[in-house]
């Protein structure tokens, strides 16, 4: 997957690719980062900008690896042994199942 071109466009795209919402996103981050910085980084246009500190705990949020959040934000990478982990959308199949009223008339 290509990198992110900004912060904001990351924050964007995982909460979508995970279904999250921003409230969501914040627990994962055990109250680290509030929904309010979330929805805020997501929204914005231009670049963002958060401190080294908050990497990591955007990263647990995202479910992505702390160096991914660290180069979308311009930041210096550091050593991170998830660097490996792959961080595509977590698809969810939708099967098209017959009305169980449907089904109970067709046995």
């Amino acid at each position: 997957m290509p990198p992110a071109k900004d912060l904001p466009d990351l924050v964007r795209r995982r909460l979508w690719e995970l279904g999250m919402t921003v409230q969501e996103a914040s627990r994962r981050a055990r109250g680290t980062i509030a929904p309010e910085v979330l929805e805020r980084l997501a929204r914005s246009r231009g670049r963002a900008f958060i401190s080294a500190r908050l990497a990591g705990h955007l990263a647990r949020a995202l479910d992505v690896p702390e160096n991914r959040v660290r180069r979308a934000a311009d930041l210096p990478e550091v050593p991170d042994p998830r660097e490996d982990v792959p961080t595509g959308p977590h698809l969810r199949l939708v099967h098209n199942q017959p009305a169980p009223e449907q089904a109970a008339g067709e046995a």
